[in-house]
């Protein structure tokens, strides 16, 4: 059977939120959507880019996949599939966002994974694979700096950074930096804490966001 928290869920959203905001979604259906902001981030379920950031239909571009990660740009695209590069192409040369956010958070599973060297799930190793991408970007980590769970959330920080500078790489994207046409941005979220931290472009460091900024 269908999960019951789903229909109770579309039940709620068919008498509030639709109701309240017909208009806005007949608008999109109508004209499709013209998001400015995409944002790059975990499929982890306690951290959903919409509800942190507080958007409604059609304002943010969302693509999720573990640990935010963004690999780099392929110029054989034939091969195999780019599920993320394939998003980011939409967002970048169709959707003609004008930021990119790339959202990081604490208590990363895919970062965990890596950081303890965690038994495969499958014989494939799906994420062991894809984790993979982050271990030169470990090595530049100095671990004997932090203790484990610091170390970890360093790592947390630097995979942000690995998929800012993997974002470089795409022709599309660069050129639209260059141009002035598109921003990135790095982001972090406390999933305890509630709390946004935003990378710093002139230091790099990730820094508490405050209502008075």
């Amino acid at each position: 059977m269908f999960p019951e928290r789903l229909t109770e869920g579309y039940q709620s959203f068919l008498h509030g939120r639709l109701e309240q905001e017909r208009e806005r979604y007949e608008d999109l259906a109508r004209h499709g959507q013209h998001p400015e902001i995409m944002v790059i981030g975990c499929g982890d379920s306690r951290v959903a880019p919409e509800t942190i950031f507080n958007a409604g239909p059609g304002e943010i571009f969302v693509i999720r996949n573990i640990a935010n990660l963004v690999p780099p740009c392929e110029s054989d695209a034939e091969r195999s599939f780019h599920g993320t590069s394939a998003a980011i192409e939409f967002g970048v040369n169709a959707l003609r966002v004008k930021h990119i956010v790339v959202l990081g958070h604490a208590a990363c599973g895919g970062v965990s994974a890596f950081a303890n060297k965690a038994t495969p799930l499958s014989k494939r190793d799906f994420i062991g694979k894809w984790m993979s991408q982050i271990s030169q970007v470990a090595e530049r980590v100095d671990r004997s700096k932090y203790d484990k769970e610091g170390w970890i959330q360093q790592l947390e920080w630097a995979v942000v950074e690995y998929s800012l500078q993997n974002l470089m790489t795409f022709p599309a994207v660069s050129e639209a930096v260059e141009a002035g046409e598109l921003t990135l941005h790095g982001a972090y979220f406390g999933v305890a804490t509630g709390v946004l931290f935003i990378r710093n472009s002139t230091t790099g460091k990730f820094e508490p966001y405050t209502e008075t900024e």
